[in-house]
């Protein structure tokens, strides 16, 4: 029952050293993948570095999360489109550089930019600075979603309490909503109908298996297991039975067997659904 985790967090772990325990680990549960997710450029070089170590297991996305959002962003956004440059200096379109087949000693590409969005839930209580910070947060978004057609990537959303507002920047910038994904959806069904309805679909963490989120297992069926997608967001989230522990990619084994049983089917049905789907919206090789 092979799985992929679609959204973790592998810089914590790297930093520490702890990596090659956690990526044991993953391998004991059947994560034969993960993408690790980018959230500032200090982090963006690392994931790189550890895809093309674990080439095959670990994937990697760039983007510039919310709150990491401040007054350099221009010039940390400015960076984005370069990693999707080969070492041969070929521009490189949906993971592939254009021209040729990616080669062994490129510079591993992303597969998606992100994470980028909005959050209001991180704001200051004072007013006029929340506005400014948000201002800032909405101008760093448009400059994702541009980049993010330009490369002709996927794109990973961060939304909290924000959807309305990620929702309409995305329409206002013609973003393909096939190739968009909210993370770690936590919102209701009314809000999943307006991503499906455009084509856009929500991932779910271990939030799922919580006895008081009764609104996003609303949402994931809604949304239907044949556009299901799972993640951990490590080492947030935990599912339970380690709820109030540190996450890590290993623990999406259970948020995969608690959607197995929401779902009515087996596990190893639920594993290749959702392994199926990763593989497609994310471009991964087979």
């Amino acid at each position: 029952m092979p799985l992929i985790d679609t959204h973790t967090h592998l810089d914590s772990f790297a930093r520490r050293g702890e990596l090659p325990v956690i990526l044991a680990r993953a391998r004991e549960a059947a994560v034969e993948e993960m993408i690790g997710v980018g959230t500032e450029p200090g982090d963006w070089k690392l994931y790189r570095g550890l895809a093309r170590e674990h080439a095959g297991v670990v994937h990697y996305t760039v983007g510039l999360h919310p709150c990491s959002v401040d007054d350099h962003w221009a010039a940390a956004m400015a960076q984005l489109e370069g990693f999707w440059q080969s070492d041969t200096g070929l521009p490189a379109r949906g993971g592939v550089p254009m021209g040729r087949e990616a080669h062994a000693t490129d510079k591993p590409l992303p597969v998606a930019v992100g994470e980028i969005g909005l959050d209001r839930f991180h704001l200051p209580k004072d007013a006029a600075q929340a506005e400014r910070i948000f201002d800032r947060q909405r101008a760093a978004f448009a400059a994702g979603l541009e980049t993010a057609k330009r490369v002709g990537a996927p794109i990973v959303i961060h939304s909290r309490g924000a959807f309305r507002e990620c929702v309409e920047m995305i329409d206002a910038a013609g973003c393909a909503w096939s190739r968009v994904v909210f993370h770690c959806f936590s919102e209701g069904p009314a809000e999943m109908a307006e991503l499906t309805k455009r084509g856009g679909r929500g991932s779910f963490t271990g939030i799922i298996t919580y006895k008081n989120a009764e609104a996003v297992r609303a949402a994931a069926k809604a949304q239907g297991i044949e556009r299901l997608m799972i993640e951990t967001d490590a080492p947030y989230l935990a599912p339970e039975p380690h709820r109030g522990r540190r996450n890590e990619p290993a623990f999406v084994r259970h948020t995969a067997e608690f959607c197995a049983r929401l779902f009515g089917v087996t596990d190893e049905e639920l594993a290749a659904i959702t392994t199926a789907n990763a593989k497609a919206f994310f471009n991964l090789s087979s």
